[in-house]
């Protein structure tokens, strides 16, 4: 039995990150169903329960070391860990995690990251310096392998693959049409999900979108429902802007899991996103989406779908918005067959992390590392 220790964003309620683990597990256990997986957790009683893992405190270094002594090894990842943007603190704990399990002598692989931006001297003097000490490092789009060479991070072995959602199965859309009817979205007309979070207390985007489900609920006899990724506090947000809307809308504002938002967003017509994992999401369920940028990830995601984003925060126009939303309505009933080609090629390169974070084990069993 292999044992692995996966640190991350894990714990606080985040549903992307949340799904990001669900899907790490999902795969490496699909692959070697004996492995046995320990999750560094803000939470760990909430992890356990969430992901059926073993999780330790992730301040509980004494353990964490123990842990990382018998284990083949750490998962850094998924998401955008390596960046320095929303918070310093984040970034150096990441990378102590990183240092303690190279000084304990077990391999480190970054995993589907996100990096940057990194934009401190000495937070893009740390990443260079133990970033070239990890064995292995998969990127989930080409803008992060950019900022690697930036970086001078040049040493290990590195594969762009794709965020580690994109490789969970489908799901049953039955589970969200009955959260949906407990909701009181009842009949059968179309329906509009919106994925918002609240982002310096901008006003511009939220009066846009506002304005937005007014029309699209006018022009196709839709049924806007908003959907927060992060509990609870996109629910704020949800609800604030729900109350603005002149036509009613729904706000889903229970904590669910990542197999309920997935079917959740499978019963969407269409997806307007400002959470990454709410595209990718729709991308998963074959969903048609329209996203909205406040980050480079978000940018970089759509890229690899081959689609750009309609606008950003500061700049989205409410009629830009409605004018894509129709582009893609005649595929409302799925998304187009060329897309869906890409999110399966996706889906393939996403695959890949959980292949190649298993065959760097048997490599250093084996000697060969």
């Amino acid at each position: 039995m292999s044992e692995i220790v996966i640190s991350g964003y894990y714990g606080f309620g985040n549903a992307g990150d949340e799904a990001m683990l669900a899907a790490m597990i999902e795969v490496l256990t699909e692959l070697a169903s004996d492995i046995k997986i320990t999750v560094l957790s803000g939470n760990p009683e909430d992890t356990r329960r969430r992901h059926g893992v073993a999780a330790i405190y992730r301040l509980n270094y004494p353990e964490i070391a123990r842990t990382l002594s018998r284990s083949q090894l750490l998962i850094s990842g998924g998401g955008s860990l390596l960046q320095d943007v929303t918070s310093e603190r984040s970034l150096y704990y990441y990378l102590s995690i990183m240092m303690l399990a190279k000084k304990l002598g077990t391999p480190v692989m970054l995993y589907a990251q996100g990096i940057g931006p990194v934009r401190g001297t000495l937070a893009r003097s740390a990443m260079r310096y133990i970033g070239n000490m990890v064995d292995l490092i998969t990127v989930r789009d080409e803008g992060s392998l950019a900022e690697l060479k930036r970086l001078r991070v040049v040493k290990p072995p590195i594969h762009v693959t794709a965020d580690p959602v994109l490789a969970m199965h489908q799901v049953d859309k039955q589970i969200g049409r009955r959260i949906l009817q407990k909701a009181g979205v009842e009949g059968t007309a179309p329906l509009i999900g919106i994925s918002v979070r609240e982002w310096k207390d901008w006003k511009h985007y939220k009066q846009a979108l506002v304005e937005v489900a007014d029309q699209l609920a006018v022009e196709f006899g839709a049924k806007i429902v908003f959907l927060p990724m992060q509990w609870p506090e996109d629910c704020a947000v949800s609800k604030k802007m729900a109350i603005r809307t002149k036509k009613q809308s729904i706000v889903l504002d229970e904590e669910y899991t990542t197999s309920e938002l997935l079917s959740l967003v499978g019963n969407f017509n269409v997806l307007i996103g400002i959470r990454l994992h709410a595209l990718i999401f729709a991308a998963v369920m074959h969903v048609p989406m329209v996203g909205i940028s406040y980050d480079p990830k978000i940018d970089r995601f759509l890229e690899s779908l081959g689609e750009c984003h309609v606008g950003t925060l500061q700049n989205i126009d409410s009629q830009m918005l409605v004018e894509k939303v129709r582009q893609l309505w005649p595929t409302s009933t799925g998304m187009n067959p060329s897309k869906a080609k890409q999110s399966a090629q996706l889906r393939d390169k996403a695959f890949q992390n959980a292949e190649l974070a298993l065959e760097l084990i048997s490599q250093r069993k084996c000697g060969k590392a």
